[in-house]
C-alpha cells in the first residue's frame, strides 16, 4: 500500500509500506494492505512504519527515528488518517 505522511510545513514521506500502527484517539491500531476504508482522528503518539526500504529527503530525515532496516517512527502530536483504495494519508501536527 502506499503511505503519504504530511505535515503543515512539508511531505514527511511517500513510498511504498506494508503496515502502519498509529497513535488512535481511541487506542492504537494497526492497518494492513487491503483494509477496509477508513477515517479516523489521531491523537499524540509515535507512528510505526514498516516497509522493504525508505527514502526520507534531507530535510525531514531527522524528524524520524530508525528501529532497524524495516521499521521507523515519527512521533506526532495529533492527526488524521485516511484508508481508501490501498493509499493511506496521515496529515500531522
Amino acid at each position: 500500500m502506499i503511505l503519504e505522511i504530511v505535515s503543515p510545513e512539508a511531505k514527511l514521506f511517500s513510498g511504498e509500506v506494508s503496515s502502519v500502527y498509529l497513535p488512535g484517539i481511541s487506542g492504537s491500531f494497526q492497518v494492513l494492505n487491503n483494509h477496509a476504508p477508513i477515517v479516523s482522528t489521531l491523537g499524540a503518539g509515535l507512528v510505526k512504519i514498516t516497509a522493504s526500504a525508505f527514502h526520507f529527503g534531507k530535510e525531514v530525515a531527522d524528524k524520524f527515528s530508525k528501529i532497524n532496516d524495516q521499521n521507523y517512527t515519527i512521533t506526532i502530536n495529533s492527526g488524521t488518517i485516511e484508508m481508501k483504495d490501498n493509499k493511506v494519508i496521515v496529515l500531522v501536527d
